[in-house]
This record gives C-alpha cells, sequence and structure tokens, in this order.
C-alpha cells in the first residue's frame, strides 16, 4: 500500500477517528446540499390552493358543469373574428396603418333604401346654396377685408343719413377735469429783475471750484502742528489703548513636534495593557453555522438589569 493510498484511507494519521468524523459530517453535508429546495407553505397562503410549482397544471381543478356548459349568443358573437376589410377580389393588399391604427378604412355599401329615398323640404331647404347679397360684384377684390372674402355687411341709406342726439352726445369727446393745468413749456419768458440780479458774494464763493492736487493720494508729508506735538493722551485714551491681556488660566498652543522624554522610551507595558492589545478572536461564518446556539441569548443576559447611571443616559434630552 502506497502512502497515498493509506493517506487517502485515513491510516498514518495519528487521528484517524476525527478524520473519519470529519469525512463523514462532509459527506452528511454534500447530501443535505443536494436535495432539492422545499416549496414552503408560507409562499401560499394567502395566494392560492397547495400546488407543485413549475408544472403545467391548473390551480383549481375544472368542474364538469363547466366542461359541459356552451357557450351563449353574446359570446360567440365576441369570439367571431373581425372582418377582413382588404379587396380579396382584385388582390389588391392594402396595407395595415394605412388609413387608421392597424386597421384599413371601411366603406360601407349603400343600401337599396337609400337609393330609392326622396330628400325632405327641410333637406332640400339646407342644400340649397347660400344666395348672394344685395348689390354683390363680383369684381371686389380679394382679402381687403379678411381672408380670401370680402365683408358683405353694408348700410341701408336711412341708416347712413338718420343721426340720433344719443349718437352726437357719445361722439363728442370727453371734457377734461375743470382743475386740470396743461404741462408747461419748456422755454420760458425771463423777467426783468432776474436780468439784473447780481450774485452775492457767498454764490460766488460756492460757485468756485475746488483746488485739489494732481493724483488721487494726498502728499505723503505734512504739517503736524504745536499744540499735537504737545498734547496728551487723556486717561480713557489711555485706557482703551491698552492690549486686551489674556484670560486667567489660558495656556498657548503645544507644538506640532515635541521630544519625546527618556523615560517614556524606557516604560513597559503592563500585563494588563497587554492583554487589552490582544486582538478579538471570533470564529468564522463556516463553524458557526453547524453551532445552533451561535445567535442564542445567554440566560444570564436575559436576567439582566440595567444599572441606573446607563438608564439615567437613555433618557432623552427634554428641549
Amino acid at each position: 500500500m502506497t502512502e497515498v493510498e493509506a493517506n487517502r484511507r485515513g491510516e498514518g494519521f495519528p487521528e484517524k477517528a476525527e478524520y473519519e468524523r470529519i469525512r463523514k459530517q462532509g459527506r452528511e453535508r454534500l447530501l443535505l446540499l443536494s436535495k432539492p429546495k422545499e416549496v414552503k407553505k408560507e409562499w401560499y397562503t394567502n395566494v392560492g390552493p397547495d400546488v407543485s410549482w413549475g408544472t403545467q397544471e391548473m390551480l383549481w381543478p375544472v368542474t364538469k358543469t363547466a366542461k359541459q356548459a356552451e357557450a351563449s349568443r353574446r359570446v360567440r358573437e365576441l369570439a367571431t373574428p373581425k372582418r377582413n376589410f382588404q379587396d380579396e377580389t382584385n388582390n389588391i393588399n392594402v396595407p395595415l396603418y394605412y388609413y387608421s391604427c392597424g386597421r384599413s378604412s371601411t366603406i360601407f355599401d349603400v343600401p337599396d333604401g337609400a337609393k330609392k329615398a326622396s330628400a325632405s323640404a327641410r333637406i332640400e331647404q339646407l342644400a340649397q346654396p347660400k344666395s348672394d347679397v344685395c348689390n354683390h360684384k363680383d369684381d371686389i377684390a380679394q382679402f381687403v377685408y379678411s381672408c380670401g372674402r370680402s365683408s358683405p355687411i353694408t348700410a341701408a341709406p336711412p341708416v347712413q343719413s338718420a343721426e340720433r342726439p344719443r349718437t352726437n352726445q357719445l361722439a363728442t369727446h370727453k371734457n377734461p377735469h375743470p382743475e386740470f393745468e396743461p404741462s408747461k413749456e419748456i422755454q420760458t419768458i425771463v423777467s426783468t429783475a432776474a436780468m439784473k440780479a447780481s450774485a452775492s458774494e457767498r454764490i460766488e464763493g460756492l460757485a468756485n471750484p475746488k483746488n485739489r492736487p494732481v493724483g488721487p493720494f494726498r502728499e505723503p508729508e505734512w504739517l503736524v502742528s504745536d499744540s499735537a506735538k504737545n498734547a496728551a493722551a487723556s486717561t480713557r485714551s489711555v485706557e482703551l489703548a491698552r492690549a486686551k491681556p489674556l484670560a486667567e488660566g489660558y495656556q498657548p498652543h503645544k507644538e506640532i513636534e515635541w521630544p519625546i522624554s527618556k523615560g517614556a522610551k524606557r516604560a513597559q507595558a503592563t500585563p494588563r495593557v497587554n492583554e487589552l492589545s490582544q486582538p478579538v478572536v471570533r470564529a468564522s461564518m463556516d463553524h458557526l453555522q453547524f453551532n445552533p446556539d451561535a445567535f442564542v441569548v445567554k440566560a444570564s443576559a436575559l436576567k439582566g438589569i440595567c444599572p441606573k447611571r446607563v438608564d439615567e443616559l437613555a433618557q432623552p434630552i427634554q428641549r
């Protein structure tokens, strides 16, 4: 027996029983995964009867009365296909969607009764063409009064010569308000006193332009008066000129880089710090799926009581 066959059979391993258990467990897992998915009752609880999905069977069985029933006249009429309105006698293939949406134009035959009928007096009256208006002339230019047709409305001679007081009153323009003043003319007449008047000294002083130096800036040097040189600041000015002091307990900002002390370099972590620095080792999902109690809450956790401080912190903020 070769080494490969011995390894395949589990011989040569120090724990043969453990190997057989893992292989048996894997075989059972493969058999479980190879089974088809079962239909759950929750899928069709509120949908319909208990049926096997994916088949051609009907949801409800057809009753005998439904199999022996006969269609009514209305159902047969609705089941009749639409008439083909294409001209098959002359082999003229009228394309669809030519006259309407998916159906050719329908031309009905005139019955014999309609051919022998006679028009009534009202229909003959409506069939009469419109007569020409009075004083109609054929040489009136088109598009004079409207779109391609002149206006046929004319006034009778008595109406043209008649004048009523009401018509003359409406034709009179509206009178302006009694206190209305028309706009003033642009050119006015200057009085003689205004022509002989002379400007005062104040007006001449205001009329003189300001003396400004060339350029938008003032001179960099200017004379300081003796009074300004000998002036002393008041107590209030000295108080306002004093810089604002720092607040009590103020500490300046810490530098970004600072030297590390020798004690910090030689320090060693305590066993407790080493214990807390260890990462949390959790089992993978491949192992958790075989543990039925993986997501079960412990009995001690169900009996736990929230501390007073935690209950106080859990209260919402009252705003």
